[in-house]
């Protein structure tokens, strides 16, 4: 199936010798399921002179990555969209495609470490100088309706019932080894769980999108969005009976209680045992 890396290519919070800001690079392999373990996840690391930000010197630096780790990823995730036009096309140049995607768990833990511990130490480190990313909240869209689940459910697992997601049967999905959230195996972890004679093909659908999180939404009606790519974000259900909402509120704060751990499920029924398809996400703030 082959590996997925994460990059982030931007400034640092250092100065240089000139009073530059000083590049980095920092790419790492996404965990794809929840046995995989985090230190055994490729990491790669390389600043750039201010003077040579290009996509010509990440293309390079990419090459140097690949031949550390041996293997050339499937494709790549990156959340910073003011850089997608030079990420985009060092990537392309190498033959990878390259995706906008808030699931980039693994370099937004390391960022933030990156952030309080070492850069800190570094010289010409200058505090606050980094911003975080700032999102547009374009409108969310209807799902198609050919996608709409016949019904849906509020569910809840244990954390440790995921140690075993790796023998369930799963046409399409992703997970991520719980402690990669800080979250321990005895939390309760919410999730959605939804129903439909046409599951594979709306789980097929949602394997095409970098899947980012579920959300209740209070802002223009009640409503359950599932936040997709960079910024696009899709009505999953409109909540209109008192029992659902309070059960839409109740995921919410146990989604809270869990470090923004929670899942999302298709199946074509309650009775059936497999999973059309199967994720579990993590809303996080971008650093």
């Amino acid at each position: 199936m082959g590996s997925i890396w994460e990059l982030d290519f931007y400034s640092r919070p250092i100065l240089d010798e000139n009073q530059k800001k000083v590049w980095e690079v920092l790419i790492c392999e996404s965990p794809l399921e929840t046995r995989t373990r985090i230190d055994s996840l490729f990491r790669f690391a390389k600043y750039c002179p201010s003077t040579e930000v290009n996509s010509v010197w990440l293309r390079t630096a990419l090459e140097e990555a690949i031949s550390k780790a041996g293997k050339t990823p499937r494709r790549i995730r990156f959340f910073r969209r003011q850089m997608n036009n030079m990420i985009t096309k060092a990537c392309k140049d190498l033959g990878i495609p390259a995706q906008q995607s808030r699931r980039t768990l693994t370099l937004n833990q390391w960022l933030q470490q990156r952030m309080e511990e070492f850069y800190p130490q570094e010289p010409g480190y200058q505090a606050g100088t980094n911003p975080s990313v700032r999102l547009d909240n374009p409108l969310p869209q209807r799902l198609p309706d050919a996608l709409e689940g016949k019904q849906w459910t509020f569910v809840t697992l244990q954390g440790v019932e995921f140690a075993e997601v790796h023998e369930w049967e799963v046409s399409f999905g992703e997970t991520f080894p719980l402690e990669l959230a800080q979250v321990s195996p005895d939390t309760p972890i919410p999730g959605v769980l939804i129903f439909s004679p046409r599951a594979l093909p709306i789980a097929g659908w949602m394997s095409g999108l970098e899947l980012a999180w579920l959300k209740f939404d209070e802002s223009q009606g009640a409503r359950l969005l599932l936040e997709t790519g960079a910024t696009e974000s899709w009505i999953l259900a409109n909540i209109k009976n008192s029992q659902t909402l309070a059960e839409a509120k109740g995921f919410e704060q146990a989604k809270q209680k869990a470090n923004g751990v929670h899942f999302i499920a298709v199946q074509s029924n309650p009775q059936e045992e497999s999973f059309a398809g199967f994720w579990l996400l993590q809303e996080v703030n971008l650093p």
